[in-house]
């Protein structure tokens, strides 16, 4: 039997648990050239020595006009990288694994003067209207993402993540609402993912894990379903990816058809059908704070790993806790033993 806290591994990836801290943006690069401050070294240290499994560094940036705002993370200039090889350090002291998320905003970078995106279409009335990239543009942009892999290959991370939902900039390239090309980008809805996907295996070692953040559907007025995005998953693992992270929504205004759910484990079954259907270890995300039923995700396989967002920025302890409720063991810190009494370790 498996359980939230049974180990897991993965080509070169050893994890003490399934407990995965997902990216969520800070906002909270105060200079705005993209390097990491004291908070996101306590933001991100903090969960570790909570005792999270994998910790995914929030969505970092290939270019300055990438980011959804000018206070985010980015990786373009070597100057980024030791900033964050010292967050990775420090959470490596205290069993944490950590990897991090690879990201262009494109049509929704708040800051940036004119956005790119694959059509000329604002994400709504309240943002600017981007710039359509050229051909040659797009073919040029998958090298940017290699190098900020490269560089958080050098910083010492243990995965990466690439952000292929919540509309940014690959999801905009794979969703037909967004993706009015006639070239070979807007022929092949997959294609520019893709082409990322194996820039980014192409600068990896070959037993780091490559995960991919999708969109399983939209809700949006006549976005795309299951069926699409498992079609996307199935070329995305062809071209190199290995564990994919199974999110919904972000590309438009929510349709009242299509509002997601606010159910516990409402995207659960986005998860299983996508692991079941594609073949891959998957991570489930969306209120699944509640240790019995991330065991329960877990312990029944229709998942590999749970991803606990706002629950972690509730309780940085989330997993020990969670290991406390469930009577399993965990490493715990000796500093925190006393308020633990009933953990085992």
């Amino acid at each position: 039997m498996i359980d939230l806290f049974t180990p897991w591994t993965f080509k070169g990836l050893d994890l003490k648990n399934r407990v995965v801290m997902p990216p969520m943006c800070q906002y909270s690069v105060e200079k705005k050239d993209g390097i990491a401050t004291d908070w996101h070294f306590v933001h991100y240290v903090s969960r570790a020595i909570g005792g999270a499994g994998l910790i995914i560094i929030e969505m970092t940036d290939v270019e300055p006009d990438g980011r959804i705002t000018d206070n985010d993370l980015g990786l373009w200039s070597d100057k980024q990288i030791p900033a964050l090889t010292r967050i990775v350090d420090e959470c490596h002291k205290y069993g944490a694994k950590v990897a991090i998320q690879i990201a262009h905003a494109g049509r929704k970078a708040e800051d940036a003067a004119v956005p790119v995106a694959p059509s000329a279409i604002a994400f709504n009335e309240h943002y600017k209207t981007p710039r359509a990239l050229t051909t040659e543009e797009v073919k040029a942009m998958p090298e940017k993402y290699a190098a900020a892999i490269a560089r958080a290959v050098k910083a010492g991370f243990d995965a990466i993540e690439l952000h292929g939902a919540h509309g940014y900039l690959i999801h905009q390239f794979q969703s037909a609402y967004t993706n009015k090309r006639t070239d070979a980008y807007g022929n092949d809805l997959a294609k520019f993912g893709v082409e990322v996907v194996q820039a980014a295996k192409s600068v990896m070692p070959a037993d780091m894990p490559l995960i991919m953040r999708i969109s399983a559907i939209e809700y949006i007025a006549g976005g795309y379903g299951l069926d699409h995005s498992i079609a996307l998953a199935k070329k995305y693992k062809e071209a190199g990816v290995d564990v994919f992270h199974v999110s919904a929504g972000g590309e438009g205004p929510i349709a009242a058809a299509g509002k997601p759910g606010t159910h516990a484990a409402y995207q659960v079954p986005f998860a299983r059908e996508i692991k079941q259907a594609v073949g891959t270890p998957v991570i489930a995300v969306g209120r699944l704070e509640d240790p019995q039923l991330a065991n329960a995700v877990i312990g029944n396989e229709e998942a590999d790993l749970i991803a606990v967002g706002r629950g972690m920025l509730r309780n940085p302890y989330w997993a020990l806790q969670a290991a406390s409720e469930l009577h399993k063991e965990t490493e715990l810190p000796r500093q925190y033993r006393y308020g633990f009494p009933s953990l085992r370790h």
